[in-house]
C-alpha cells in the first residue's frame, strides 16, 4: 500500500487533464471492494471547448496484444465504466466526497471535479504470468486502468496527447480468523510386504503471508519391506487460466531435496522448512505474480478467494498453493513414488488501519514524468507524434 500522504498525480502531454489520487491499491474483501476515487484538474484554456471523461476497466490479456491464432481475441475488457467529469452533471459542492477528494479539490481550486467508481463483485484480482527475461510486448495478465481523457464526446476519437493513463491494482488481504490447520496422510500396500507404508504430513495452520518460513511435520512409519531411498519437499504454485482455455501452469516455487531415508521398519518424524518467495523465482517464465505497478516490486500471487456464487470462469487467473510431499522407494523393479498433496493459502496480512490527516500540508505529490532514455520502455507514439499517458513511466517526487 502506498503511504498515507502520498498523492498520485499524472498530466496528459496537452496539459488540458490531469489525474489525481490518494492510492493505486484497492483491497477486495471478498464480499466488498474499495470504491475507485479521485480528482480530475482540468485547464479550461487547453480543452478548447471539449468534454472531459474518465473510465475505469479491467482488462485480460493472454499473450502479446500482436498474437492472433485462429480468430482468438487474445485481449478482453472484463469491464468498462465510463463517467462525464467536465462539465460537471452535478453540482461539485453537492456530491459525496471522501476525505482524500475533499482535501485535493480545497488544494487545487475550482477546476478540479471529483470522480467515484464502484467495482462490481465479480472482477478477479490484478494477476500476472512472470514472461521470461526474452519475452517482449504485453504478458498474459489481469489489468486495472484509470484513464482520463478530453474529447468533443464520450465516443469521438481521442487523440492520444490529450489522454492521461494510471494502472491501478485490486488485492486481496488474509480474512481474520483462523482456518484449519491441513493434515493429509496415507496407506500404502506393496506387494510381497505383509505390512504397509504409513506417511501423514501437516503444516501449522491454513493460512501463510508472503515470506513467511512454512513448517512441514512429517511422520512416516515404514512397517514394509521397502526402503525409503529420498524425501522430497516442495511447494507448488497452480496458476489456472479460467477465462479462455482453463490451462493450469504448475510451477515448483520452493524445494527441499532432504536426502532422508527410512530403512524396513523404521519411523520418522521430522520437520522440514520452505519458503516460497518471488526472489527466488525471478528468472522463471509463467509463475503467478500479484499485479505489477512499473517501478514498484511485486511477490508471488496470493491465493484466490471469491465471492460464493461468483463464476470462476469469468475471474481471469485463478491461483492456488499446496505443499507437496513426495517418497522415493526403493525396489527390485525400480523405484517408485508415494506423494502426498496438503493445501494451504498465501497472501499478505490485512495492514493496520490508518486514520487519515486533515493537515494539507503534509499531501506530498508523487509526479510520473515520460521518460524517452534509449532502450526504457517508452509511451505509444500515433503517427502525429502523440504520445499516449501509459504507465510507462518513472516516478518523480516534489
Amino acid at each position: 500500500m502506498s503511504p498515507k500522504n502520498v498523492i498520485f498525480k499524472k498530466i496528459c502531454k496537452d496539459k488540458s487533464v490531469g489525474v489525481y489520487m490518494g492510492k493505486r491499491d484497492f483491497v477486495d474483501r471478498v464480499d466488498s471492494v474499495d470504491p475507485v476515487d479521485g480528482v480530475i484538474l482540468i485547464d479550461p484554456e487547453a480543452l478548447q471547448g471539449r468534454k472531459v471523461f474518465v473510465t475505469l476497466s479491467c482488462t485480460f490479456r493472454y499473450g502479446r496484444d500482436d498474437m492472433d491464432v485462429m480468430g482468438i481475441a487474445f485481449r478482453r475488457e472484463l469491464y468498462l465504466s465510463t463517467r462525464q467529469v467536465y462539465p460537471p452533471l452535478q453540482d461539485r459542492e453537492k456530491g459525496i466526497h471522501t476525505k482524500i477528494q475533499a482535501r485535493l479539490l480545497r488544494k487545487l481550486g475550482n477546476n478540479a471535479y471529483p470522480f467515484f467508481f464502484e467495482f462490481p463483485d465479480n472482477l478477479p484480482c490484478s494477476v500476472a504470468l512472470q514472461p521470461a527475461p526474452h519475452d517482449v510486448g504485453k504478458q498474459c495478465a489481469v489489468e486495472f486502468e484509470i484513464k482520463a481523457f478530453s474529447a468533443e464526446s464520450q465516443d469521438a476519437k481521442v487523440r492520444k496527447r490529450s489522454t492521461v493513463k494510471l494502472m491501478l491494482r485490486k488485492v486481496q488481504y488474509a480474512p481474520e480468523g483462523e482456518g484449519t490447520a491441513p493434515c493429509v496422510e496415507t496407506t500404502r500396500d506393496f506387494v510381497m510386504s505383509d505390512k504397509p507404508l504409513h506417511v501423514k504430513a501437516s503444516l501449522d495452520k491454513e493460512m501463510y503471508y508472503h515470506g513467511e518460513t512454512i513448517i512441514v511435520h512429517v511422520n512416516i512409519t515404514n512397517n514394509s519391506n521397502k526402503n525409503i531411498k529420498n524425501i522430497i519437499l516442495s511447494v507448488d504454485q497452480v496458476a489456472t487460466v479460467v477465462l479462455y482455455s482453463n490451462d493450469a501452469y504448475v510451477k515448483c516455487v520452493d524445494i527441499e531435496d532432504s536426502g532422508d531415508s527410512v530403512s524396513p521398519g523404521a519411523t520418522l518424524q521430522k520437520d522440514y522448512k520452505l519458503l516460497p518467495v518471488l526472489a527466488n523465482n525471478r528468472e522463471r517464465r509463467g509463475i503467478a505474480l500479484d499485479g505489477k505497478l512499473k517501478h514498484e516490486d511485486t511477490n508471488l500471487a496470493s491465493s484466490s478467494m471469491i465471492k460464493e456464487g461468483v463464476l470462476k470462469e469469468v475471474m481471469g487467473i485463478m491461483v492456488s498453493y499446496r505443499v507437496m510431499v513426495k517418497l522415493i522407494v526403493g525396489g527390485m523393479m525400480g523405484s517408485s513414488e508415494v506423494g502426498l498433496e496438503v493445501p494451504f493459502k498465501l497472501m499478505h496480512p490485512k495492514p493496520d488501519a490508518v486514520k487519515d490527516s486533515e493537515a494539507e500540508e503534509e499531501m506530498v505529490f508523487q509526479e510520473f514524468k515520460r521518460s524517452y532514455l534509449k532502450g526504457m520502455i517508452a509511451d505509444d507514439e500515433d503517427e502525429e507524434g502523440n504520445v499516449s499517458g501509459g504507465d510507462d513511466m518513472a516516478p518523480k517526487e516534489k
